[in-house]
């Protein structure tokens, strides 16, 4: 009778099933992956992973402890030397269970036993995780973006308002030299100005005067001539 016995059996006496489970453990260890049914496979990690935790701790105590279990000196050394030292960050899972499909001859479903940190393919595609130690409370709520967003303007402007405040006052000599210095040239600038407008002015008179002179016309340098004419003509007589 089961009695409350919820793992399955696989069919088999208690001595054929341990024996069954330690040589397949045995070859996982030294092959790092082996095919076998779905069922004998799920069976096959609840019997290795805690093996795996115990060969952490490379004791004389551990190394007999899974020798019992296990019987087979090579694949202890393979657990102690080689897996051991792949595993040592993990946590936990240490396998993993691929699925193949139904088998030819009985139908019965196949799958892939396989150590996690030996597939180099999948180490090479995804970068390794760090692993987070720290619980969270139930209370507690992740910041979102948003919130994370104001707070670093918020730094920002605190950090641009120190350095204003760090940067030191000019002194009260110094502001009024700026002033006068601004005067200055705003007074010479405004006598530039006003000498430009007065040559302006002084070229517009010259340029009226020079329009309103009345010019000669052909009637008075005619008169010219003819006075020119008659006083050589009194000389002439005179003489």
């Amino acid at each position: 009778m089961r009695h409350g016995k919820r793992f399955n059996h696989l069919g088999r006496t208690t001595s054929h099933r341990k024996a069954m489970l330690s040589n397949m453990a045995s070859s996982l260890f030294v092959n790092k992956r082996i095919n076998t049914t779905l069922a004998k496979a799920k069976e096959l990690r609840k019997y290795v992973e805690p093996l795996i935790t115990k060969a952490k701790s490379d004791t004389t105590h551990s190394r007999r402890v899974v020798f019992s279990y296990l019987q087979n000196k090579e694949s202890v050394q393979a657990l102690f030397n080689e897996v051991a030292d792949r595993v040592a960050d993990r946590p936990g899972g240490y396998t993993r269970i691929i699925k193949l499909g139904n088998r030819l001859g009985d139908a019965a479903e196949m799958a892939m036993v396989e150590l996690v940190d030996f597939n180099d393919l999948l180490i090479k595609e995804s970068a390794p995780k760090k692993t987070k130690t720290r619980r969270r409370k139930k209370g507690s709520t992740k910041a979102t973006s948003e919130d994370a967003v104001k707070a670093d303007d918020k730094k920002a402007v605190a950090a641009s308002e120190e350095v204003k405040d760090s940067k030191p006052e000019a002194s009260k000599d110094e502001k009024e030299k700026d002033t006068e210095a601004e005067t200055d040239k705003k007074v010479e600038v405004k006598a530039e100005v006003e000498a430009e407008v007065v040559e302006e002015k002084e070229e517009v008179k010259e340029d009226l005067k020079a329009e309103s002179a009345p010019e000669e016309t052909d009637v008075d340098k005619k008169g010219e001539d003819v006075d020119k004419d008659s006083s050589e003509e009194g000389k002439d007589k005179k003489e």
